[in-house]
């Protein structure tokens, strides 16, 4: 629940709020399922975490399963880690209902998607009113945030993107573990409405985004980060 009151009245009806919710967000991730959609060349080449395990394997792969090497498998990947998320969205549900707030996140959802899919990185995970990106490319990870931020900027969405570039652990097949995954999520939380926080190398930058300055920022649990590029879509 968003908010707690004194009226069981009250409660009530943000239980029954928080169901609309819950269905209507299930209901876009069936027709998110069942969309047949166009997909880019340079995604369909991606084949993300199966492709990772795929290079990194220092044996055929068809060994019998005593010849395998031993021990666990853990595999380390050099990515880049884009979240972005909707800025106030829990005030907006309570302002415009539970309907009106799903048709919001459901077109942040449809142009994030068509975004990725056309600059060739990853969602890797839906987030509630964000999402979770992995490029293996850094510029064009970095794109993908600038094109958010540059699209929803003049609408009534209010995005916010933290970025961050790294080793991480490819963890169970499909999950990413490691500092620039837990920075680019600060450092989204951290950003203001129409923001990009950046932990990354500006050589990385696209032609038509620009690092306006450096900045610190003081992550809770974490201490104070510097070094942090705001970065800007310049069109």
């Amino acid at each position: 629940m968003w908010f707690t009151s004194q009226s069981a009245a009250t409660e009530v009806t943000q239980m029954d709020t928080d169901s609309i919710l819950d269905d209507e967000l299930e209901m876009i991730g069936r027709t998110e399922a069942s969309n047949s959609e166009v997909v880019s060349e340079s995604e369909a080449k991606n084949a993300g975490p199966a492709l990772d395990w795929f290079e990194a394997k220092t044996n055929s792969g068809t060994e019998s399963p005593d010849e395998l090497p031993s021990g666990d498998a853990h595999l380390h990947v050099e990515r880049t880690f884009v979240f972005a998320d909707l800025s106030g969205f829990t005030n907006y549900t309570r302002q415009n209902g539970p309907h009106e707030a799903v048709k919001l996140l459901g077109e942040f959802r449809r142009i994030a998607r068509n975004v990725a899919a056309k600059r060739g990185v990853r969602v890797a995970k839906w987030l509630g009113d964000g999402v979770m990106i992995v490029g293996v490319d850094p510029t064009a990870a970095v794109a993908f945030g600038a094109h958010l931020i540059h699209h929803f900027s003049p609408t009534e969405l209010n995005v916010r993107v933290g970025l961050a570039s790294g080793i991480a652990l490819l963890f169970e097949g499909d999950d990413y573990i490691g500092e620039p995954v837990n920075l680019a999520a600060k450092l989204c939380a951290a950003a203001k409405p129409d923001e990009i926080l950046g932990a990354c190398d500006l050589t990385d930058l696209p032609e038509w985004v620009k690092a306006e300055n450096a900045v610190s920022v003081d992550i809770k649990d974490v201490g104070l980060i510097t070094d942090i590029h705001r970065l800007v879509p310049v069109l």
